[in-house]
């Protein structure tokens, strides 16, 4: 089962390098890691998509990723409401004639044209996963030439309650 696991870390030389080497170490494939300064530049926030056979490994990992000098916290949002968003980039095969074609699939999707070259088209589109998925399926019979993709990075949603509790603050006052 894929599981997507957020850590707040601190941002200094060798942290990344020391986490994958723990998910290595366990035998566990990360299929996408993101890593990025926080608001605090102190302090990066990584993104880890990993496989793993059932719960009671992913709590273990957790748990030790706790337990690593550099991690400040560490959670699994899978089963949380989540802002989840990746970047691809694509580069396809197109004439002058399929242009319009392609930009019409554009549209929909809210991706952008970054670069049009004599017979190439480079798009760029973000969203979720299936999003993305799906707008790179719909370009592929035209022949994908570049892809290149960031991985999903995410975070949670803002809770009812803060947002609840916040209104009736700015009310009393």
């Amino acid at each position: 089962m894929k599981r997507t696991i957020t850590a707040l870390v601190n941002n200094s030389s060798g942290v990344l390098n020391r986490i994958t080497g723990l998910f290595a170490r366990r035998h566990y494939n990360i299929e996408s890691i993101t890593v990025g300064v926080t608001e605090n530049p102190a302090v990066s926030r990584m993104t880890f998509v990993v496989q793993v056979d059932n719960m009671d490994n992913i709590e273990q990992v957790t748990k030790q990723l706790n337990k690593q000098v550099d991690v400040l916290k560490v959670k699994d949002i899978t089963d949380e409401p989540i802002i989840a968003r990746e970047l691809a980039l694509i580069k396809i095969i197109v004439t002058p004639q399929q242009r319009a074609e392609v930009a019409a699939l554009v549209n929909p999707f809210r991706a952008s044209i970054l670069d049009v070259g004599r017979e190439s088209m480079t798009i760029q589109i973000t969203g979720d996963y299936q999003k993305v998925e799906t707008f790179i399926d719909l370009l592929r019979p035209y022949g994908i030439r570049d892809l290149a993709r960031t991985g999903i990075t995410a975070f949670n949603r803002g809770s009812k309650k803060s947002t609840t509790e916040s209104s009736r603050l700015t009310l009393i006052h």
